[in-house]
Protein backbone atom coordinates (compact mmCIF):
# COMPACT_ATOMS: atom_id res chain seq x y z
CA UNK A 1 0.00 0.00 0.00
CA UNK A 2 1.08 3.25 -0.25
CA UNK A 3 2.29 6.26 2.38
CA UNK A 4 0.73 9.06 0.94
CA UNK A 5 0.90 12.70 2.59
CA UNK A 6 -2.76 14.48 2.77
CA UNK A 7 -3.13 18.19 2.80
CA UNK A 8 -6.41 19.01 4.35
CA UNK A 9 -7.94 21.53 6.20
CA UNK A 10 -8.26 20.38 10.29
CA UNK A 11 -11.76 19.47 11.31
CA UNK A 12 -13.12 18.93 7.69
CA UNK A 13 -15.72 16.74 7.79
CA UNK A 14 -15.26 15.75 4.02
CA UNK A 15 -11.53 15.76 4.51
CA UNK A 16 -12.01 12.83 7.87
CA UNK A 17 -14.31 10.61 5.16
CA UNK A 18 -11.87 10.57 2.63
CA UNK A 19 -9.29 9.75 4.44
CA UNK A 20 -11.21 7.20 6.61
CA UNK A 21 -11.63 5.82 2.71
CA UNK A 22 -7.73 5.43 2.28
CA UNK A 23 -6.97 4.20 5.36
CA UNK A 24 -9.77 1.37 5.30
CA UNK A 25 -7.89 0.08 1.95
CA UNK A 26 -4.56 -0.20 3.59
CA UNK A 27 -2.45 3.09 2.89
CA UNK A 28 -0.40 4.82 5.06
CA UNK A 29 -1.53 8.48 5.66
CA UNK A 30 0.59 11.38 6.73
CA UNK A 31 -1.90 14.04 7.68
CA UNK A 32 -1.08 17.84 6.78
CA UNK A 33 -2.55 21.31 7.43
CA UNK A 34 -3.15 22.71 4.59
CA UNK A 35 -3.34 26.31 6.11
CA UNK A 36 -0.47 26.34 7.77
CA UNK A 37 1.60 24.44 5.65
CA UNK A 38 4.12 26.81 4.06
CA UNK A 39 3.29 27.02 0.43
CA UNK A 40 6.06 28.66 -1.75
CA UNK A 41 4.29 29.29 -5.39
CA UNK A 42 6.64 26.45 -7.31
CA UNK A 43 5.66 24.24 -4.72
CA UNK A 44 1.86 24.65 -4.86
CA UNK A 45 2.48 24.20 -8.85
CA UNK A 46 3.95 21.29 -8.00
CA UNK A 47 0.21 19.72 -7.53
CA UNK A 48 -1.36 22.93 -9.69
CA UNK A 49 -0.41 22.98 -12.83
CA UNK A 50 -1.73 20.18 -14.60
CA UNK A 51 -5.04 21.28 -13.96
CA UNK A 52 -7.01 24.45 -15.43
CA UNK A 53 -6.86 27.70 -13.19
CA UNK A 54 -10.33 27.25 -12.12
CA UNK A 55 -9.83 23.90 -10.92
CA UNK A 56 -7.13 25.06 -8.34
CA UNK A 57 -10.01 26.56 -5.90
CA UNK A 58 -12.11 25.22 -3.65
CA UNK A 59 -16.15 25.97 -4.63
CA UNK A 60 -16.94 25.43 -1.34
CA UNK A 61 -14.57 28.51 0.53
CA UNK A 62 -17.20 31.35 1.25
CA UNK A 63 -15.17 34.17 -0.94
CA UNK A 64 -15.91 31.61 -3.48
CA UNK A 65 -19.46 30.60 -3.00
CA UNK A 66 -20.33 34.24 -2.72
CA UNK A 67 -19.02 35.74 -5.97
CA UNK A 68 -15.94 37.58 -4.10
CA UNK A 69 -13.68 35.68 -6.13
CA UNK A 70 -14.15 33.74 -9.33
CA UNK A 71 -11.87 30.91 -10.31
CA UNK A 72 -12.87 30.80 -14.60
CA UNK A 73 -11.78 34.88 -14.15
CA UNK A 74 -8.05 34.87 -13.24
CA UNK A 75 -5.21 33.97 -15.00
CA UNK A 76 -2.12 31.59 -13.17
CA UNK A 77 -0.27 34.35 -11.67
CA UNK A 78 -3.18 36.08 -10.09
CA UNK A 79 -5.03 32.65 -8.95
CA UNK A 80 -1.34 31.33 -7.27
CA UNK A 81 -1.12 35.27 -5.56
CA UNK A 82 -4.57 34.18 -4.16
CA UNK A 83 -3.88 30.83 -3.24
CA UNK A 84 -0.46 31.56 -1.62
CA UNK A 85 -2.20 34.71 0.42
CA UNK A 86 -5.32 32.38 1.69
CA UNK A 87 -5.01 28.82 1.60
CA UNK A 88 -8.50 28.28 2.59
CA UNK A 89 -9.45 29.23 -1.35
CA UNK A 90 -6.81 25.95 -2.36
CA UNK A 91 -8.99 22.77 -3.69
CA UNK A 92 -8.60 20.13 -0.99
CA UNK A 93 -7.51 17.71 -0.23
CA UNK A 94 -3.76 17.74 -1.80
CA UNK A 95 -2.20 14.34 -1.62
CA UNK A 96 1.09 13.28 -2.83
CA UNK A 97 2.80 9.26 -2.82
CA UNK A 98 5.64 9.20 -1.04
CA UNK A 99 7.01 6.09 -3.26
CA UNK A 100 7.09 8.14 -6.19
CA UNK A 101 6.04 12.39 -7.01
CA UNK A 102 3.01 11.37 -8.01
CA UNK A 103 0.59 14.02 -6.94
CA UNK A 104 -3.33 14.83 -7.05
CA UNK A 105 -5.81 17.50 -6.31
CA UNK A 106 -9.66 16.69 -4.74
CA UNK A 107 -10.65 13.79 -4.34
CA UNK A 108 -12.87 11.98 -7.19
CA UNK A 109 -13.39 8.26 -6.22
CA UNK A 110 -12.64 6.59 -9.61
CA UNK A 111 -9.45 9.18 -10.23
CA UNK A 112 -8.20 7.66 -6.13
CA UNK A 113 -9.11 4.36 -6.85
CA UNK A 114 -6.94 4.13 -9.81
CA UNK A 115 -3.67 6.36 -9.03
CA UNK A 116 -3.67 4.14 -5.09
CA UNK A 117 -6.29 1.57 -5.35
CA UNK A 118 -9.36 1.82 -2.82
CA UNK A 119 -11.43 -1.31 -1.44
CA UNK A 120 -13.29 -2.55 -4.02
CA UNK A 121 -16.78 -1.10 -2.61
CA UNK A 122 -15.67 1.98 -1.70
CA UNK A 123 -18.44 4.52 -2.28
CA UNK A 124 -17.92 7.49 -3.88
CA UNK A 125 -16.80 10.36 -1.12
CA UNK A 126 -16.80 13.40 -2.41
CA UNK A 127 -15.04 16.86 -2.26
CA UNK A 128 -17.80 19.08 -0.77
CA UNK A 129 -18.55 19.77 3.13
CA UNK A 130 -19.87 16.67 4.65
CA UNK A 131 -22.16 18.46 6.91
CA UNK A 132 -25.69 20.17 6.33
CA UNK A 133 -25.15 23.79 5.01
CA UNK A 134 -24.82 26.36 8.39
CA UNK A 135 -23.48 23.14 10.37
CA UNK A 136 -19.96 22.27 10.47
CA UNK A 137 -17.54 22.91 7.19
CA UNK A 138 -18.88 26.63 6.05
CA UNK A 139 -19.24 27.61 9.14
CA UNK A 140 -16.06 27.01 10.34
CA UNK A 141 -14.27 28.21 7.35
CA UNK A 142 -15.62 31.52 7.78
CA UNK A 143 -14.22 31.96 11.28
CA UNK A 144 -11.37 30.74 9.69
Amino acid sequence: MARISFWEKPGCGGNAKQKALLRAAGHELVVRDLLTEPWTAPRLLEFLAPLPVAQWFNLAAPRVKSGEVVPRALDQAEALALLLAEPLLIRRPLMEREDAPRRMVGFDTARVDAWVGLQAAAPAVGEGCAAAAGHGCESREAAA
